[in-house]
């Protein structure tokens, strides 16, 4: 990904998230979303993959849903980190 997509700032990304009307303690969380898209299989191996590597627990994906093109399939994973770095590791299907 090239630089000119990042935002230059965190009041972009808060904005498109609605933060403005998020309590304050959810404010000061980082949003991270993690998707993965192919063929049920793939999808299904690249979870287990991850979960075998550390990066996330099999049950804080979602549900296989369907994608742009109808022979794919989608997973999500958000993450949301606090202010200081440390993940919260909770699932937000």
């Amino acid at each position: 990904m090239t630089e000119e997509f990042v935002p230059d700032d965190d009041k972009s990304v808060s904005a498109s998230l609605g933060s403005n009307d998020e309590p304050a303690a959810a404010s000061e969380q980082e949003i991270v979303c993690v998707t993965v898209t192919g063929s049920r299989k793939g999808v299904r191996e690249t979870i287990l993959t991850l979960y075998r590597l550390g990066f996330a627990e099999v049950g804080d994906w979602s549900p296989l849903q369907p994608a742009a093109n109808p022979k794919q399939v989608m997973s999500v994973l958000i993450r949301r980190k606090l202010a200081d770095g440390k993940s919260s590791r909770k699932s937000g299907r």
